[in-house]
């Protein structure tokens, strides 16, 4: 009889617990959830002789970034994917996940822009792949003088 009335405390106390856990985990999604709300909407665009590129960036709530970038590349690349990142001083740095002229294979680059005045400035850095994973060289600086694209503010479409 002792051992059913311990087997019986023991099984309400997991149950006990694993509610707890529960709304534990269900309070950690809200704010997250509340973190990642967008905060305002910003569109940029590039043009260099013949490529053009499009990007909108969302500022989320926690301070991060996030959005869509399509790279128009003479003369037939096609570069859609997302982006996502977050600023650091003066300097945003993202990864860029795309797919080339709508492949099934994914790509992922980091990316460095210098926001200055309405400018976005996509800066050339030198990138290293460890262990398949692309990322810029943190000893090497990023040259933002020698550049091909300059994002200029523009207004966002309506979709």
């Amino acid at each position: 009889m002792r051992n059913l009335t311990l087997s019986c405390l023991l099984l309400s106390f997991i149950g006990l617990q694993s509610c707890k856990n529960e709304e534990k985990q269900k309070a950690a999604e809200a704010v997250k959830a509340e973190g990642e709300a967008v905060v305002s909407t910003a569109c940029y665009k590039a043009i260099y002789e013949k490529d053009t590129i499009d990007l909108k960036l969302n500022t989320l709530k926690n301070g991060k970034l996030t959005g869509d970038m399509v790279m128009n590349v003479a003369p037939s690349t096609v570069r859609k994917g997302e982006v996502a990142g977050e600023f650091h001083g003066d300097t945003l740095f993202v990864d860029y996940t795309f797919k080339v002229n709508e492949d099934a294979k994914t790509f992922k680059n980091p990316m460095a822009f210098l926001k200055r005045n309405n400018q976005l400035i996509l800066g050339n850095g030198t990138m290293q792949t460890t262990m398949g994973v692309t990322y810029l060289v943190k000893d090497k600086p990023i040259d933002f003088d020698s550049v091909k694209y300059k994002f200029d503010s523009v207004e966002c479409a309506a979709k």
